[in-house]
Parts: C-alpha cells; sequence; structure tokens
C-alpha cells in the first residue's frame, strides 16, 4: 500500500438529464449523442418517441417491450456487446416505477405488508441496474423525469403559472453514480448541478447539443489509456444471482455450508433434522463476535435493545431452530460470520437480509408451520 501521483485517465461519460415533460430531455440526448461522436443506440421506453427525430439523427433503436428491470439490463448488455459508441436511454423512470410497483407486492404477498423487508429484494435489482450502467463500455446519457408542479411569478406587473420540475423520479441517490447532471427547463436551459470535470459545474446553458458532446468528449479523450484491471466476479446467490439473499436464501445457505444438517427424505432441505454428532461447541469470543455482528445486522435507531435481542434470536430461531447464538455449533457461528461479517461488522448486505430474515420468523411464528425451501 503506497501513495502515488495521481494522473487522468480517458474514460466515458455518464450523464444524466432530468426535467419535466416537455423540457426536451429526448431531443437534448439525441443532439449531444451526436457531438460526442460514433455509432449511437437508444433504448426508448416512450412509446417511439426517440424515433419521431430519426430524420434529423442517425440511430438505431430497441423498443423495450417490458418496464422491468431484469429488461432493462437485458437491454443495456446488448448494446454494450454490439459495440455502440454512444447508449441513450429514455428513460430511467419506468424501471423506478416498475420496481416500486414490485416492492409494494411483495410486501404484500411475502412480508405482511412491511415494505422494509420487501426492499431487500428490491434493492439488489435497482444496484443490477446501476452496475449494467457503469459497466457499459461506451458513453451512457439517460433521461429521467421528474415531478412537475405549477407555481405563479410575477411579469411585469402580471402574474402568470410557470411549470417548474422536482426532484428526478428514480431511486435515492441515483445521482452519485452519474458524473454530469444536467437540469432541464421547459424552456430547453439546462443547469449544470453536478460535474466532474470541473469545467461546467452550475454554468446555464441555452439548449445545450452537439458543441457541449464535442466538447465532452475532447475532455474524456485526453490522458492516459485507463488501466485494464482484472474485474473482480461478484458474489453470487444461491438462486436469484445476486445479494442480498432472501430468507430462504439465507436460510438454505446456513445449513447446507455447515455440515451440521441432513437433508431429508425427500432429499431437500424442507424438513432437515439436526445431525448432533456432526456438532462442535463454538469458542465462546466467537459466539460474542456473532451476537454483535448480528446485532448491528437487526438494529434500527427506533429499536430498543430488548427489540434487538428480540429480533436476533428470531433469525436464529428461524434459520437453525435454536434459541441463542450460544447453542450454534462452531461450524454454524462460522457460516454467520463469513455470511454476514466483514471483520467485526455486519457487511452491507447483513441488514436487509435479517430484515427478510426476521419477517419470515414472524411469519412462521403466526402460522405455526415452515415456509417451503
Amino acid at each position: 500500500m503506497q501513495f502515488q501521483k495521481a494522473t487522468k485517465e480517458q474514460a466515458k461519460l455518464r450523464l444524466a438529464l432530468f426535467g419535466p415533460s416537455g423540457s426536451g430531455k429526448t431531443f437534448t440526448g439525441l443532439r449531444m449523442a451526436a457531438g460526442l461522436g460514433g455509432t449511437v443506440a437508444v433504448i426508448d421506453t416512450e412509446r417511439g418517441r426517440a424515433s419521431k427525430y430519426a430524420d434529423r439523427f442517425e440511430f438505431d433503436v430497441l423498443d423495450l417491450p417490458e418496464k422491468d428491470i431484469a429488461t432493462y439490463v437485458q437491454a443495456i448488455t446488448l448494446a454494450g456487446k454490439a459495440g455502440y459508441a454512444v447508449l441513450i436511454i429514455d428513460s430511467l423512470t419506468h424501471a423506478w416505477h416498475d420496481l416500486l410497483g414490485e416492492v409494494e407486492q411483495l410486501a404484500r404477498a411475502k412480508y405482511r405488508g412491511n415494505t422494509w423487508s420487501a426492499w431487500s429484494e428490491g434493492t439488489p435489482k435497482q444496484r443490477a441496474l446501476v452496475d449494467a450502467i457503469l459497466d457499459f463500455p461506451g458513453h451512457v446519457i439517460a433521461t429521467m423525469r421528474t415531478k412537475t408542479e405549477w407555481t405563479v411569478t410575477e411579469d411585469r406587473g402580471k402574474t402568470k403559472p410557470v411549470r417548474v420540475g422536482l426532484a428526478p423520479e428514480q431511486g435515492k441517490g441515483i445521482e452519485y453514480e452519474f458524473d454530469l447532471l444536467m437540469e432541464l427547463t421547459p424552456e430547453h436551459i439546462a443547469t449544470i448541478i453536478k460535474d466532474r470535470t470541473g469545467k461546467y459545474q452550475d454554468q446555464i446553458i441555452d439548449k445545450p447539443g452537439e458543441e457541449l458532446g464535442r466538447a465532452l468528449s475532447a475532455w474524456l479523450s485526453e490522458g492516459a489509456a485507463p488501466t485494464q484491471e482484472q474485474p473482480q466476479p461478484r458474489q453470487q446467490g444461491p438462486a436469484n444471482g445476486g445479494r442480498p439473499y432472501t430468507a430462504i436464501q439465507v436460510r438454505g445457505y446456513i445449513r447446507k455450508k455447515s455440515g451440521a444438517w441432513l437433508k431429508g427424505p425427500a432429499g431437500d432441505w424442507s424438513d432437515a433434522q439436526r445431525n448432533d454428532e456432526a456438532l462442535t461447541p463454538p469458542a465462546p469470543e466467537a459466539v460474542q463476535r456473532l451476537a454483535a455482528v448480528m446485532s448491528a445486522a437487526v438494529k434500527s435507531p427506533t429499536l430498543k435493545a430488548d427489540d434487538v435481542t428480540e429480533r436476533r434470536h428470531g433469525v436464529i430461531s428461524y434459520v437453525a431452530g435454536v434459541a441463542s447464538t450460544s447453542q450454534l455449533s462452531a461450524q454454524e457461528v462460522d457460516c454467520w460470520l463469513g455470511l454476514w461479517a466483514d471483520g467485526y461488522n455486519a457487511n452491507q448486505y447483513a441488514p436487509f437480509e435479517a430484515a427478510a430474515v426476521y419477517a419470515a420468523f414472524q411469519e412462521q411464528a403466526g402460522q405455526m408451520e415452515l415456509p417451503p425451501m
């Protein structure tokens, strides 16, 4: 580990355009793509809106058949494999609306109306969309709608209604994933509210287009060729291809990985029994560490200490069939720590997975039967 002189590398643009309906997001995206240069692909979720400009710009278009995140990711990956230099996603808002609806359905169907728990399945899907955008090998221009409101202003002694846009309709924090954020008004005037180039921050640009695209392309092309790093494989889940795991996946992972359970007569894990001969007692310090990690995973600012303990015991009871961490085997303790701990702290997935497991435990306690594996 050592410090070294910082150098600028060539990069690809990640631009987000947002504004109310009629602000010119699609047209601006196409103009800037033309300035960036190279082949252009458009993922169109706006019922063919982009194709209305086919007489002015050259691009290929894919009218997205479904608005779920999996379809978005598939389309982005397809564009990357096809070698397009610029990808316009018009727009990202539909993906967010679809995910919100899916999370609400999950909350009602699996989590007894608890949307916080349901986001244990929604968050990794949103992350998959962001990863697909960041992994795209060319430039990306993504448009997002904003909620529209009207305000009254005074002009030369007369009042008139003015349409204004608010925050983009996408996931919280989505703006951090982009290098350049451009807010458009109904008059097609852009305000640069975030700029990692340092050249345009807080500037107001009237009808941005090809010239801005060419300037950005020149800046992004400066510097050394990007360092080719070996891609690190993302951790994969047992069934859905990513984390956080669902409650069923956590349960199956711990049982199988620990080697402390036997398969049931049907060859699955639904009615597994403890194999006490295979268990070894855990070290006390390991139990204390696991208890601390699990408490951090199930804690929220509004919970009292007793509530945290109850949740931790509920998670252990659901997964392992015991009342506390001290009753786990050494193998099980090691598996829990491997799954949920980075050092002595709960990892980024632990809060979502703990919430899902505790919700499943509550459901089990109410129904007095185990959900299917």
